[in-house]
């Protein structure tokens, strides 16, 4: 189920950063069973049982996937490149998005929130 609120922060970037927030969006959404949409921070949150699952965030150079637990050593190898902070994710916008890394970090990071 769609939360308005998140369709007006996503609505508010040019399309083609809204794109990519709308597709992290549903992958996110895809890997976190039971989800509750909501903005929390000022930017759109995945919340599971209560709890915060992931944040993700649109910026003027990039858009970050917040938080980004230490995956598992494969994983986080690949995440490794794009880490900005010690659990922040930032893909530029000047680059091609990574959907199939953002699905394997949906998918850990769900599995370690519980879900």
């Amino acid at each position: 189920m769609s939360a308005p609120e998140v369709d007006t922060y996503i609505a508010g970037f040019p399309p083609e950063v809204a794109a990519r927030l709308q597709r992290i969006r549903e992958i996110i959404l895809g890997r976190v069973p039971g989800a509750e949409e909501k903005m929390r921070y000022g930017i759109a949150a995945v919340m599971l049982g209560g709890r915060y699952a992931l944040h993700y965030a649109g910026w003027k150079k990039h858009i970050g996937l917040y938080p980004v637990p230490t995956l598992s050593a494969g994983l986080e190898a690949r995440v490794a490149p794009y880490r900005s902070e010690k659990d922040s994710v930032a893909f530029l916008h000047r680059d091609p998005l990574p959907f199939d890394l953002v699905d394997e970090i949906a998918a850990e990071v769900s599995a370690l929130r519980g879900s």
